[in-house]
């Protein structure tokens, strides 16, 4: 009976095990007596091989193992003929076809049968590529303490530049994790037509809402009795006391004062649950009204989770990290066992100017839509380019705040005579750019098929794939296709390590970056190469073999996007 079993989409991580198997062979003959050499006989398996990225590297190779390596492994690091063979003829579940290699000078380099890899990545329309690898379960409440009210509701006009990146990040993460498979809840909810909504609706954010009139009083009342009685309460009504309760810093309370306040000994909650990474200056806490209230929007967003242990991300600024881990240990204290981590986001500085979030988006719309005057003329008018202007400037915005490592600071040019360049490499507006030229140029194969000009597009088992040639091809595909769904799955691998103590860091930078690395590349390789070329019937293999590499790049583009938000824009 014929297997009608689908293909292990190929995959950069299982390739690099298996090559590195190959080249280290059985362990088993490690006496015991060897065993303080294994380390030195036998390196790490990820160190063994690296994927090469460069335009250049990959003219000659794919995967290298280095020299030293090689010394490492082998005497006079001279490969086996055995080893050499069974790299050559490495097979497995998601392991790239090998087409050959050889020992050269700065090692054992290996290349990909790269017409097989573009067949089985582009055959079923590269959607294996687009996902996560992995399916994952449980419940994520990515909570934004910028957006809760100490004690007035936030609104455009007070929220900081530092604020909105953490509200920016924290929703990136829910698309991110949202995509894994998590079950992720949003908090606080926020009430429904708010300035704040508004705003943040502009920016294509799409944050959880309530009615106006609703209040979650009952629940907040229940918080406050539990702290009322928590075991970590503080009873004695001596003066001298070091509190924590507001700000940052202790300090004293005198006699007399705040009577009849809740306090709560946070330190005695990380220390006897035996919680690692907070602050050893976290002392006794005077409860305060935002902080049931925000602790009574937690327990909202718990009741959700279709498990009994959730996992809170609270994605806060660095100069609101204490006070988030106060709440953190309040929330312990009321008897919540959840796991919690901090996602901790760098300031945003804004040198030789200050501006609110609503000052330096009105500033960025105003930038983009006299940069696309500038380049488009009459045509920018109508809902359409308000449309195309918003979602530019969102784009903007994101990459701005998004695309630098979360613990470091962004340092933003706000001059006003600086403008939004709509060309060259420039974060969020060249990405945008560059996946409107792809809807762009399948617009115009179609009109071409109206015409009568091109054919449909055939079955891609009809297409000879190894008329893809151009370094750029190879490029878009071995560093972008193949590896984007373990890129993915980075964001949920870091949130379930264990140990490291209450701050968690996650590249969420690698996204941005992703986006703007491809446009380059992809704009080096539409620059150069014509896609639609003549209309004859001997270009058409290869032209329909780039029109399917530039079809998974299109769903590539809006793969990712997805993961900030943004749709995107058909043409510019």
């Amino acid at each position: 009976m014929e297997n009608t079993a689908q293909p292990s989409p190929l995959r950069i991580t299982p390739t690099v095990r298996a090559l590195s198997s190959a080249l280290r062979g059985k362990r088993d003959h490690v006496s015991d007596c060897g065993r303080a050499n294994a380390v030195r006989l036998f390196p790490e398996p990820d160190k063994l091989w690296f994927k090469e990225s460069s335009a250049k590297n990959l003219r000659n190779r794919d995967f290298l193992s280095p020299t030293t390596m090689l010394n490492t492994l082998f005497a006079d690091g001279q490969v086996p003929p055995v080893i050499m063979s069974r790299v050559l003829s490495l097979r497995g579940c998601g392991v790239l076809p090998v087409a050959g290699g050889e020992v050269m000078g700065e090692g054992l380099r290996v290349r990909v049968d790269r017409a097989a890899a573009f067949r089985a990545v582009l055959m079923g329309g590269a959607t294996e590529y687009l996902k996560p690898f992995s399916e994952r379960q449980g419940c994520v409440v990515v909570n934004c303490p910028a957006l809760h009210p100490k004690p007035n509701l936030p609104t455009p006009e007070t929220l900081t530049l530092g604020q909105l990146r953490t509200v920016l990040l924290a929703d990136h993460m829910g698309a991110l994790l949202t995509r894994q498979g998590f079950s992720v809840s949003f908090c606080p909810k926020l009430p429904e037509d708010s300035d704040i909504i508004t705003f943040l609706q502009t920016l294509g954010v799409d944050w959880p809402t309530a009615p106006a009139s609703w209040t979650n009083e009952e629940r907040e009342e229940k918080i406050q009795e539990v702290l009322e009685n928590s075991v970590y309460r503080e009873r004695d009504g001596g003066r001298g006391r070091r509190t924590s309760g507001g700000g940052g810093g202790g300090r004293k309370v005198e006699e007399g004062e705040d009577e009849g306040a809740v306090r709560v000994n946070l330190k005695r909650v990380f220390q006897e649950e035996g919680l690692l990474g907070y602050d050893p200056s976290l002392g006794t806490c005077t409860v305060q009204r935002d902080s049931v209230s925000h602790l009574a929007q937690l327990d909202l967003a718990t009741t959700d989770c279709t498990v009994s242990m959730a996992t809170a991300l609270h994605v806060t600024s660095c100069q609101d990290e204490f006070r988030q881990q106060q709440i953190a240990m309040l929330w312990r204290a009321t008897g919540a066992t959840h796991t919690q981590r901090h996602l901790v986001c760098g300031p945003v500085k804004t040198p030789g100017c200050q501006l609110t979030a609503a000052q330096y988006l009105q500033l960025r719309r105003g930038q983009m839509k006299e940069a696309s005057e500038m380049k488009y003329g009459d045509q920018v008018e109508g809902q359409t380019w308000d449309d195309i202007i918003r979602v530019m400037t969102s784009a903007t915005v994101r990459f701005e705040l998004l695309s630098t490592v979360h613990t470091s600071p962004v340092t933003l040019d706000v001059q006003r005579e600086g403008g939004v360049s709509t060309k060259g490499p420039r974060g969020g507006v060249f990405v945008m750019y560059n996946c409107a030229r792809l809807h762009t140029l399948f617009d115009s194969y179609e009109r071409g098929v109206e015409k009568g000009l091109y054919p449909e597009i055939p079955e891609g088992s009809q297409l000879d794939f190894s008329t893809l040639k151009e370094e750029g091809e190879w490029l878009l595909l071995f560093n972008y296709l193949i590896p984007f769904s373990e890129l993915l799955d980075q964001s949920g691998q870091a949130l379930d390590c264990e140990g490291g103590g209450a701050r968690v860091n996650i590249k969420t930078e690698q996204i941005c970056k992703f986006l703007v690395s491809l446009s380059k590349d992809f704009s080096s390789y539409y620059n150069r190469v014509h896609v639609l070329g003549e209309p004859l019937p001997h270009l058409f293999n290869q032209m329909f073999c780039r029109l399917y590499l530039l079809r998974a790049l299109r769903e590539l583009y809006h793969s990712a996007l997805e993961t900030l938000n943004l749709p995107p824009i058909r043409q510019l």
